[in-house]
């Protein structure tokens, strides 16, 4: 790609030159900024069903589900009106910053009502096109400056109708905008082609990750081993040395629920208070979530290493963490239950892979279909039946699975690096195309 022939200066300091025949132009001058259902010629008080948006239904890769309708004379006040071809973008933190927002050209009923948390621009003919205007709100530009604009209180904020109004766009012409839009359209579909296959790549190799952790947890190294029946559905059969346990006859002290405190200290050089939102699935503590507590409040809820944490509600419930190799103190919270795994028994390794395992899982769900409530406490935890074998062989097992299981987060981790920077491809070169910085009229579609 190659730069237009002439630039002219925009006489605006943040966007610097645009192409010869191009125009600076306030937004609302050539679209209509959350256009009035006063023109909307309906019955407001009709039964009849529209489509509806909340904020869930739309990704920040631009699709959005349409297949959720309600009546009109139940969303026609206090939500907001869209048309077929109007581009919304949520105003709200963070589903702003994010990306949130979409083209809406395929809607079925025509018109339609969301989540008051979207701005909507609609075009004016001969100004300005759906699919240009769409990409102007993803570039970089627009979703950096109006973070700047947002107000209200923390986790509240907006950005106002007078941000999108007033914000400066690079406007070619009609036929312009067609290429520009046709360009992109193509562009994009490829990378998004190649995020879809990095991303199925992640999946697969998470179900292989899981399924060898499963295989060598329940039915260990040796194929040629005599099985037997472990007499539990969801475990089915194990080398026929091994034993079943439930996880209370496994650790060396009662499983023990966490503090229930709010998290406000950062000091370093108190004990981390760890929480349900403080690790992953890939088992590791984010940094930018630590907090911490006062060591008065932290004493009596202590880790030592090895300790494994169950997260007991919420959409995280089953989900573990192991304490191991921590460099400093740490205390866990009251959402989490901890269980201390009996060195006489069981590796703290082992009973940790086991939880990453699909009978784990499969324990999960059997525990889940007797409640409507997704909620497993201490005395659920207690009944859950582990399989093990001697000490020994766990060890055999635990150093073949962090083998195998290193190379497959090997190939996660390049992967998701992959998409990473595809993303900010992406978004670079709708960017550096929508803002006239390259000239992309003579290339092949």
């Amino acid at each position: 790609m190659k730069p237009y022939p002439k630039y002219k200066d925009s006489g605006v300091e943040w966007i610097g030159e645009i192409p010869q025949e191009w125009q600076a132009r306030r937004l609302k001058y050539i679209v209509v900024v959350n256009p009035s259902k006063s023109t909307l010629s309906i019955d407001k008080n009709s039964s009849k069903d529209v489509c509806f948006l909340s904020m869930e239904r739309v990704n920040v890769d631009g699709t959005f589900l349409a297949d959720l309708f309600k009546p009109i004379n139940e969303v026609y006040n206090g939500f907001t009106y869209f048309e077929e071809n109007d581009v919304i973008f949520a105003k709200i933190t963070p589903c702003f910053e994010n990306g949130k927002g979409a083209l809406l050209d395929s809607i079925p009923s025509k018109i339609g009502f969301g989540s008051t948390e979207f701005h909507v621009l609609r075009t004016i003919n001969g100004k300005s096109i759906p699919k240009f205007i769409y990409y102007l709100t993803v570039t970089h530009m627009f979703r950096t400056i109006g973070e700047a604009f947002m107000s209200g209180a923390a986790g509240q904020k907006r950005v106002p109708t007078d941000f999108a109004e007033n914000f400066i766009v690079t406007c070619p012409s009609i036929q312009e905008q067609h290429q520009i839009a046709a360009y992109l359209d193509n562009k994009t579909s490829q990378i998004d082609t190649l995020l879809e296959k990095k991303k199925r790549l992640i999946a697969l190799l998470k179900e292989e990750r899981t399924a060898i952790i499963n295989q060598a947890v329940t039915k260990g190294l040796d194929p040629n081993v005599p099985m037997k029946d472990s007499g539990i559905e969801w475990l089915g059969e194990i080398p026929e040395h091994w034993e079943v346990k439930r996880l209370k006859h496994l650790i060396s002290d009662k499983l023990m629920y966490g503090a229930n405190e709010i998290a406000e200290l950062d000091d370093k050089s108190l004990p981390r208070y760890i929480r349900i939102t403080d690790f992953g699935d890939n088992g590791k503590l984010r940094e930018e979530t630590f907090k911490s507590l006062p060591i008065e409040i932290a004493k009596n809820y202590m880790l030592a290493d090895g300790d494994i944490l169950f997260a007991r509600s919420g959409a995280t419930v089953g989900k573990t963490y192991q304490f191991k190799n921590y460099q400093g103190n740490a205390c866990f919270a009251g959402y989490l239950i901890k269980a201390t795994p009996d060195k006489n028994k069981i590796l703290s390794d082992f009973m940790y892979y086991a939880t990453r395992s699909n009978s784990y899982e499969n324990w999960k769900k059997s525990i889940f279909n007797q409640a409507t409530i997704q909620n497993i406490g201490a005395d659920k935890y207690n009944n859950f039946s582990l399989a093990f074998t001697f000490l020994e062989e766990q060890q055999q097992i635990v150093s073949y699975l962090n083998r195998e299981t290193s190379r497959i987060d090997t190939i996660i981790t390049k992967a998701e690096k992959q998409i990473e920077l595809l993303q900010e491809y992406r978004t670079a070169l709708i960017s550096e195309v929508v803002t006239g910085k390259v000239d992309i009229r003579e290339c092949n579609i």
